[in-house]
């Protein structure tokens, strides 16, 4: 009895969820000092974040080093574009004829001339300095190797994780003894990451008590169909479409569900994908993909195939012209939706990312007045909490779907490694390690 007790509260998921709750209790009892809580949620996300730059650098070089071809990373790159390209195109199609079925917005009759506009500014401010379609390509090359790793920069970092891959393939054996010590470094960072992720309750519980306290109950209820309308079209598109790109993968929607609950209860509590991208990477790998393909393709689906974040962009957008009474065309839902598979790509590793991209487009068209964001600003959290649920579930899908399309994934280990839930030891938050030094045979 005493050894069941122990395994059912020392495991993560467990962990998590309790501080969830108590977060949330303790932001409708307390919503000022659960306002509060918000830098211990902060703090724990940047701890994880200061380990991504070095963390997908080696990934992606040693597993490029691995492969010893350039035309395997060539390959795997076009069918991550074209896998991703797809699915965002899906999702954002899905968001679009949703909101145009439900009308969440109609009937709020807002007069837009009377929206205070300044609650938004430092939005579009950041999307304003995000540029065009140029100034994306061009801030992905950075300005000197180490500027890539001091901010952060997750494309500049794969860029350069791409090209050192590219030398090292190239130099052949005589690379082997650089591979190694990379190799050996990634093993002490995903030791790290392990120590950090016993801090993972207090993240999600002091974020979870930092959104209720701040925004309330009372927000969700005056925009509660919007919300109902986002969590109900993600819900279905994962059920649907990402369930349906996990059966061809050979794994079922359930057991990836179940394999992953962990990470998905993170996002929930935190809003930030990034803060489970190591764990993700170690995790996917144990279950059967190769090195090379979860270095490559998880990261980069990110920024490129952020399925929850499409899906929230229509919606959105469309959900401020009904309740400001907008009339939109046919045709200006079209451009819209051209744009929108444009910008979407184009706001990773910025804060609300989401919300700076709805504002960047909708600058772009002019049809939709920029100043009704205004009325998302007190249920973006909570919109938020679904779309980078979303994005994480359909990121961890592609990347074992992308493996099974090239090849590299051992359904086999994932069958075990599924099995093994039901009869794994006692496995505290802090022996997470990843098979960082197994090569696959």
């Amino acid at each position: 009895m005493e050894k069941s007790a122990t395994r059912w509260y020392s495991q993560l998921y467990v962990q998590v969820l309790i501080g969830i709750v108590i977060g949330g209790i303790l932001g409708y009892f307390e919503p000022g000092f659960a306002a509060r809580l918000q830098p211990l949620a902060d703090g724990f996300i940047k701890l994880i974040k200061m380990l991504l730059a070095p963390i997908i650098f080696g990934t992606v070089v040693v597993g490029m080093a691995k492969m010893g071809s350039i035309k395997e990373v060539g390959r795997i790159g076009v069918k991550a574009l074209i896998y991703f390209e797809v699915l965002s195109t899906i999702a954002l199609v899905i968001g679009l004829v949703v909101v145009n079925v439900i009308k969440p917005g109609v009937g709020m009759n807002i007069d837009s001339a009377k929206l205070d506009g300044s609650a938004i500014s430092k939005y579009t401010q950041v999307a304003h300095d995000q540029g065009g379609t140029v100034d994306f390509f061009l801030n992905i090359i950075p300005s000197t190797f180490i500027d890539a790793f001091a901010k952060g920069s997750m494309l500049q970092v794969i860029l350069l994780s791409v090209l050192m891959g590219v030398a090292l393939v190239q130099m052949g054996p005589v690379s082997k003894p650089l591979i190694n010590i990379i190799d050996l470094l990634l093993q002490g960072l995903f030791k790290i990451v392990a120590m950090v992720m016993r801090l993972a309750p207090i993240g999600a519980g002091a974020g979870m008590a930092f959104t209720i306290g701040k925004y309330g109950i009372g927000t969700l209820l005056s925009l509660g169909q919007l919300l109902i309308a986002l969590y109900l079209t993600t819900l279905v598109f994962i059920v649907v479409i990402l369930g349906t790109v996990a059966r061809w993968s050979g794994l079922p929607l359930m057991q990836f569900l179940r394999y992953f609950k962990d990470e998905i209860l993170i996002v929930l509590g935190t809003c930030s994908t990034e803060s489970v991208l190591p764990r993700m990477m170690a995790k996917l790998e144990k279950l059967g993909c190769e090195k090379s393909v979860v270095g490559m393709v998880l990261p980069t689906g990110f920024t490129f195939n952020a399925d929850g974040t499409c899906i929230y962009l229509t919606m959105a957008a469309i959900f401020v012209a009904q309740a400001t009474n907008t009339p939109l065309t046919f045709m200006d839902q079209c451009v819209l939706l051209g744009v929108l598979l444009l910008t979407s790509k184009g706001s990773a590793g910025v804060a609300g990312a989401g919300f700076v991209t709805l504002a960047a487009t909708l600058t772009t068209i002019h049809t939709i007045p920029l100043v009704g964001l205004v009325l998302l600003l007190g249920i973006d959290r909570f919109l938020n909490e679904a779309r980078a649920v979303t994005n994480l579930i359909g990121n961890g899908i592609g990347t074992i779907a992308i493996a099974k399309w090239d090849n590299a994934f051992d359904l086999k280990q994932a069958q075990r490694e599924i099995a093994a839930l039901d009869h794994a030891p006692v496995v505290p938050a802090s022996a997470s390690a990843p098979p960082s030094g197994i090569e696959k045979g």
